[in-house]
């Protein structure tokens, strides 16, 4: 970087000469005396011929001295030697007041060390190969480590340069510290020596005693704080900070005489390596998320590598050979050349192994450029020593398929594992998850952020599964998870998700289906077939669906049928472990067919009716306030559906429910504006003339009574 131009207080005349013999200054110039104003004005139209040097001036003008080395200078004569730095040679150290500094690329005015022997950068010189190296150095100051060129050094470089130089300084004081140990004062304790002695007689346990502790917390409390302000910094810089400081650490020496186990701060065998896992796993991720430069990039793999690590910290070594994006194997595997993430090369089997940090940078940046369809490659083919954590990763599969529009590869990398020695991801994934990915296969469409669960608005991705498929991917991944199989949310969200249209609103909103009751001989011809069909569905046998039940025209009540049938057998069995079942049943929505024929279902088996019924009066006991807002939302018509269906059971004990929640309705009048309405529709329905049995008919009488008087 040259010096700035500067203003010219003395004016002289440069003329550019094409002759390089050696009487030319810097091979370059040819100066001219410069000519008085007056001359100049009077001789303005006059030739001047340099007849040696064959040139012809037409024309002068006083001439700006530009900024210049002060090996170049035109007003003082230069001697050059290679590397003298006891004191100024000849006239060296006299300047103009345009001389430059060659080493501190400033004013040679205002150089500290312009004469100061054994300095003497008045000297410097471009010919001199020391002098090149002082320039470098003070121009690069601690980057000169990383050998980069002069032109690679920015101002990003230059901050993580001055900023490793403050820590290096810093940590100088601090280790100094911990050398010098810490003496712990004599105590008289019991002896275990042979003979045993009186408390403090012992010479032994005395010298033991008077042993100096090295706790080295308080150099790994200043390394955590300059890897915590590296974090902050930008990558370039943040990357020579790390550096920096592994280089640092690993020149640090135990100077205990014996192992001191003293803890994971304290004791430097242990806290260096805790130091250089934090460093080389933020570095492994640098390496693939930043763009560096290739040849930086180079560059700071090989200073890592030209770090001498001592014998506890012998795991590290290969720490930063990350395959770059580039690499042969990474490419054919991300383009879908190579499934398996192997090749054979001079005999020798080549996988794609990579660390968990690694692999996790890899799919943030792929997932970053939303290509899902490498991401799955990748994570298909690459390997890692770390199995849960790639697991982890590889649990996400499903939710790429769905970005790139494949719900039945997502419904497949759900139910069956990536190899053989794992179980498959519909084991981990939660009752929330279960619904989102219901809902992607229902329409087609999938958050646009990259996590399933992201508030964010959704996007079409593909064509929805058909209803035959959904509901038999959708049992599946409730019979392969006992946890889901239990919960009553899952169940919920099948029905919900059933009853719904395949058009999804941005806001993730569906819309709800209001269907009619199919005919009974319909019904008894799904509920025939259901039976077998969920046992197949249980043992993982390949069934598909009969074509006699999923009619283009009822497939939507077809669905809902083979889910009540699910549920009953899900109530059957696991009952016990049910915490709920009031939102089951207000799932269903306004198809209040498909709930009945579940509750008609229910009172042919007395433990499990009797059970039920306990859930949901428990359920509408507990969230008395949560129904009535819900009811408000719904409407009279909905609250005399619901009630109605309870009310008209012939089993007692379900008439129990909708008495139960009539009676929340009427101690709540004030807070239910729509309870009068909820009157006419029971009028209208001729529910008061219908033989509901004593204990109804009384408090449905009382309920119409109410307003009558009004």
């Amino acid at each position: 970087m040259g010096p700035p131009e500067r203003e010219e207080k003395e004016q002289s005349i440069i003329l550019i000469s094409d002759d390089e013999s050696e009487g030319t200054l810097g091979n370059s110039v040819l100066v001219v005396d410069p000519l008085d104003k007056t001359t100049l004005e009077e001789e303005k139209a006059e030739e001047v011929v340099d007849e040696e040097c064959e040139l012809v001036v037409t024309f002068c003008k006083q001439a700006k001295v530009m900024p210049h080395a002060r090996y170049d200078c035109t007003t003082h004569p230069f001697e050059r030697r290679e590397c003298d730095t006891c004191s100024p040679l000849g006239t060296n150290a006299e300047i103009c007041n345009q001389c430059y500094c060659y080493i501190c690329d400033k004013l040679a005015s205002e150089c500290q060390n312009w004469t100061t022997p054994s300095l003497c950068h008045c000297n410097a010189h471009n010919k001199s190969k020391f002098w090149k190296d002082q320039r470098d150095f003070a121009l690069a100051g601690v980057l000169v480590i990383f050998n980069f060129e002069l032109t690679d050094i920015d101002s990003e470089l230059r901050r993580g340069g001055s900023l490793l130089i403050e820590f290096i300084q810093e940590l100088s004081v601090e280790y100094n510290k911990y050398l010098l140990g810490e003496r712990i004062p004599p105590t008289l304790h019991q002896c275990f020596c042979l003979p045993k002695l009186p408390p403090g007689e012992c010479n032994i346990c005395r010298s033991r005693n008077l042993e100096v502790v090295y706790k080295y917390s308080g150099v790994f409390a200043l390394v955590s704080r300059f890897l915590n302000q590296a974090e902050t910094e930008r990558p370039k810089a943040a990357a020579v900070m790390f550096l920096g400081a592994a280089k640092e650490i690993a020149l640090h020496k135990d100077p205990a005489l014996s192992w001191q186990n003293l803890g994971h701060t304290d004791s430097l065998k242990i806290a260096v390596p805790c130091l250089l896992q934090r460093i080389t796993t933020h570095l492994q991720r640098m390496l693939v998320l930043c763009d560096f430069p290739k040849s930086l990039y180079d560059k700071f793999v090989s200073f890592f590598q030209s770090i001498s690590l001592p014998c506890h910290c012998f795991g590290f070594s290969n720490s930063l050979n990350v395959v770059p994006w580039d690499h042969g194997l990474l490419t054919t595997v991300l383009k879908g050349q190579n499934i398996t993430g192997q090749r054979t090369q001079k005999g020798r089997k080549i996988f794609l192994w990579e660390t968990l940090p690694v692999i996790e940078a890899r799919v943030e940046k792929l997932e970053d450029n939303m290509n899902y369809k490498e991401v799955v490659r990748y994570l298909r083919a690459v390997k890692c020593n770390d199995t849960k954590g790639l697991r982890n990763l590889r649990d996400k599969i499903p939710f790429y398929l769905c970005k790139t529009g494949d719900f039945m590869d997502a419904t497949h990398s759900l139910l069956f594992p990536t190899n053989s020695l794992a179980c498959c991801t519909a084991c981990r994934i939660t009752p929330l998850q279960f619904e989102v990915y219901l809902k992607m296969f229902r329409t087609g469409s999938v958050p646009s952020g990259k996590s399933m669960l992201d508030p964010g608005p959704w996007i079409p991705a593909g064509s929805p599964l058909k209803d035959s498929i959904l509901i038999k991917q959708a049992l599946r991944l409730l019979y392969s998870n006992i946890s889901l199989y239990r919960n009553p949310k899952c169940w919920s969200s099948l029905i919900m998700i059933l009853g719904s249209s395949n058009f999804l609103e941005r806001s993730g909103h569906l819309h709800p289906l209001s269907l009619k009751e199919p005919p009974l001989d319909f019904q008894k011809g799904v509920l025939a077939v259901s039976g077998g069909l969920l046992e197949d569905l249980k043992a993982k046998v390949n069934v598909s669906l009969p074509s006699s039940i999923f009619t283009p025209h009822l497939h939507h009540e077809a669905c809902l049928i083979l889910a009540v049938q699910a549920i009953h057998q899900m109530l059957f069995c696991d009952l016990p472990y049910l915490n709920s079942f009031l939102e089951i049943a207000l799932a269903f929505g306004n198809n209040f067919w498909a709930l009945r024929l579940l509750l008609e279902h229910l009172s042919y088996e007395e433990h499990v009716l009797q059970g039920t019924v306990n859930l949901i009066l428990r359920d509408l006991d507990r969230q008395k306030a949560t129904m009535l807002k819900l009811w408000q939302n719904l409407g009279p018509q909905y609250v005399g559906e619901f009630l109605c269906l309870f009310l008209t059971c012939r089993h007692k004990r379900m008439q129990s429910i909708g008495l139960f929640a009539l009676n929340i309705i009427t101690e709540n009048l004030h807070v239910c504006p729509w309870a009068k309405h909820l009157c006419n529709f029971f009028h209208n329905a001729g529910l008061r003339h219908l033989p509901l049995g004593p204990a109804a008919h009384t408090e449905v009488s009382k309920f119409i009574n109410i307003f009558e008087k009004l």
